[in-house]
């Protein structure tokens, strides 16, 4: 287990979080084709996404290579259920949340992969494809660019994929061995 989890999730600023093995996650090319409808608008523009992640069976052998698949997820507070902005900004204090957790784990793991939310928000302009990324150690691929079902992986690991009215969710995952 890694040293004071618990304490390392609640500084990152996670809201709720659960164990499943990444070998029990169904990878789905169903969920890969709404990433190709583009409707995050980043399909093909961005290293953390399709088809830059590779193909689903690369992305389930990359899981595959840990043990343990922390399932992590943010809460945010809406105006209403259309406010896009507040969903936007939302989506970028996830990301926030996420290089925290990123931070927070870097000391006690030498390997580990952490997963976010569409896009990766690093640089102003990405340089994919036709330049190597420019940091590779901060990018966390897209969760549902592995061709993961989001809803099925937060009741895998017990937590709430919808929160309430006039509210957003996103989702992350760190997977990782447990250190000897």
């Amino acid at each position: 287990m890694i040293d004071n989890l618990q304490e390392k999730i609640e500084r990152a600023g996670v809201f709720q979080y659960g164990i499943v093995s990444p070998h029990d996650v169904e990878f789905s090319e169903e969920v890969r084709k709404m990433c190709e409808v583009n409707r995050c608008n980043q399909y093909g523009k961005t290293w953390a996404c399709p088809p830059a992640l590779g193909t689903i069976d690369e992305c389930a052998a990359r899981l595959k290579r840990y043990d343990k698949m922390l399932v992590f997820s943010c809460k945010y507070d809406l105006e209403d259920s259309f406010d896009y902005e507040g969903m936007t900004d939302a989506l970028h204090r996830f990301k926030g949340v996420a290089q925290k957790l990123d931070e927070e784990v870097k000391p006690s793991l030498d390997d580990y992969l952490l997963l976010a939310n569409e896009g990766c928000g690093n640089c102003e302009s990405c340089t994919y494809p036709d330049n190597p990324c420019r940091f590779p150690d901060k990018v966390h691929g897209s969760i549902e660019g592995y061709g993961i079902f989001v809803n099925k992986l937060a009741e895998q690991a017990a937590i709430r994929y919808i929160n309430g009215v006039n509210t957003v969710t996103y989702f992350g995952a760190l997977l990782y061995n447990d250190p000897a």
